[in-house]
């Protein structure tokens, strides 16, 4: 008996795993399906069907269990298996792994597993079916409509604008479920996120500054009676006295543009708005202190603050969240030329403060600072500012959390929750006086633009520096050096730029709109 199961076993898995012939059908003109299973609590082996796959298998009399039981083992968590021709409508159908049903947040690390699997393993799932060029995916809920879409649209995107070849571009729907809000909210974040992958990946001669706020200002053009786009000249910034952002925007052959950003959400005009500010540098060359040239190229990214602020305010725009948001993003490049700003000048902001630029490769707090000065003149609620602001960063947290430096608990919570929701970490860094003691300590003017000990919390020394040009009770620096990018580390995204933190900035946006 047991040599015939096995047997049985391997021509299921032969028939039913082998790669499906065009000629059987034409997949592109057909539907895939993507189910979830969860792996049973404790040692009992098998999987447990969602109320979607449940319903699927009840439709084949009990196909798909009989199915899953000799393609034994289980399905672990993130894994997906491939069954063709099981139903007329859909000739592949995914069934992924969910991992454990009962998982949920972990109160240690403020991690929500269950919502994570159900984005990878969907992610999985999806990807599977684009590499067999079906175009139109039906996704089951998990039991998180959300999470199923943000997994789906997440992991199906790819930055392959300027290749002949490309992948196939897949639609998504939901499947089998009521919760169709939860699926286009998911999408709505996922889509985004992207928005920030796209403006990150794409390269520096693509995506200069002026290209950058056309950008956004064409994203926000369908939501033009609550959003108001203002791209600031040179000229602007000029009258307004900022001359640290202009000292870094006098390298480069491209105009600097300052980007604000109005979204009148709230029936109440009077709302004190959320403050968010990104750095925009479109490309970092370092200046003249210029950059090793290994790995120079993904200085192209070095405006995911601002692509994370613009792309969050975009979708919040989508969702008309009802709440007051403005967005700022000083774009510029910062390159070597004979106009550029030399080690050891000194600058001056626009509250006033003199500065000495002694590393003109620390540029980003250079254009926040005139950025968070301009700011305070709303009279925001709170103000978040976001960059990828130092290789520090990275170094001491790498791609597990956005590290934020912030002045108020209140507002460090609110973060933290929001970043639970999402899955993508944030972590409370110290804003320690010794780091403020270092960066007021400067031969020539108020501040020096790096550490008096520039090798030793680079980050802290960066974020004590922004504190020095902010006056709000509710301020947050988020350093995204660290999870600019993307290997391995969050399986439902491709390899290359993240777009994190963007629905963590969403998901704090709605909580304030819901809070009141």
């Amino acid at each position: 008996m047991l040599v015939v199961r096995k047997a049985a076993q391997t021509a299921v898995r032969k028939h039913l795993c082998r790669p499906f012939s065009a000629s059987h059908t034409n997949l592109q003109e057909r539907k895939g399906l993507v189910l979830g299973v969860f792996e049973k609590d404790g040692e009992e082996e098998g999987v447990h069907l969602t109320e979607a796959a449940a319903r699927f298998d009840q439709s084949l009399s009990g196909k798909l269990s009989e199915l899953l039981k000799i393609a034994r083992p289980g399905l672990k968590k993130g894994k997906n298996r491939l069954f063709y021709g099981i139903h007329q409508d859909f000739p592949c159908v995914a069934v992924v792994g969910l991992g454990k049903e009962s998982e949920g947040v972990c109160g240690a690390e403020k991690w929500n597993s269950k919502k994570e699997n159900i984005r990878q393993a969907v992610s999985a799932g999806c990807r599977t079916l684009q590499e067999l060029k079906v175009s139109h995916v039906e996704v089951d809920d998990c039991g998180d409509a959300k999470s199923a879409a943000e997994g789906a649209i997440l992991g199906l995107f790819s930055y392959d604008e300027l290749k002949s070849k490309k992948k196939t571009r897949v639609t998504s729907q939901l499947h089998g479920s009521v919760d169709v809000d939860g699926w286009k909210k998911g999408v709505i974040y996922a889509e985004g996120q992207n928005l920030a992958r796209f403006l990150m990946e794409a390269p520096a001669n693509r995506i200069t500054p002026t290209a950058f706020a056309n950008t956004i200002e064409e994203k926000l053009a369908p939501h033009a009676e609550r959003v108001t786009v203002k791209k600031r000249s040179k000229a602007w910034m000029e009258e307004q006295q900022m001359g640290a952002f202009l000292s870094v925007a006098r390298g480069s052959e491209e105009p600097p543009v300052f980007l604000e950003l109005h979204y009148r959400g709230s029936a109440d005009s009077q709302q004190p708005p959320l403050l968010l500010v990104g750095k925009g540098i479109t490309f970092d060359s370092g200046g003249i202190s210029l950059k090793p040239s290994q790995s120079m190229d993904a200085m192209r990214a070095d405006m995911g603050g601002a692509a994370t602020v613009c792309a969050s305010i975009v979708a919040a725009a989508a969702l008309k969240l009802p709440v007051n948001i403005v967005g700022l993003a000083p774009l510029c490049e910062n390159m070597p030329s004979g106009k550029a700003t030399k080690p050891g000048d000194v600058v001056t902001a626009k509250n006033g403060k003199t500065i000495q630029v002694d590393n003109t490769d620390a540029e980003g707090r250079l254009i926040l600072a005139d950025a968070l000065c301009y700011g305070h003149t709303f009279n925001p609620r709170a103000i978040v500012n976001v960059a990828t602001l130092t290789g520090a960063m990275d170094v001491a947290l790498g791609s597990a959390a956005t590290g934020v430096f912030t002045n108020s608990d209140w507002l460090w919570e609110q973060l933290q929750q929001a970043s639970v929701v999402t899955g993508d970490r944030v972590w409370r860094m110290p804003l320690f006086q010794h780091y403020t003691n270092q960066v007021t300590d400067s031969q020539l003017a108020d501040l020096n633009n790096i550490g008096k000990y520039s090798r030793s919390g680079g980050a802290c020394t960066a974020a004590a520096f922004l504190r020095e040009f902010v006056t709000a009770p509710h301020w947050a620096h988020l350093d995204i050096a660290g999870v600019m990018s993307n290997k391995d580390e969050v399986p439902y995204l491709r390899k290359g730029m993240s777009g994190r933190p963007t629905r963590t900035l969403l998901e704090f946006a709605a909580g304030l709109a819901h809070s009141g």
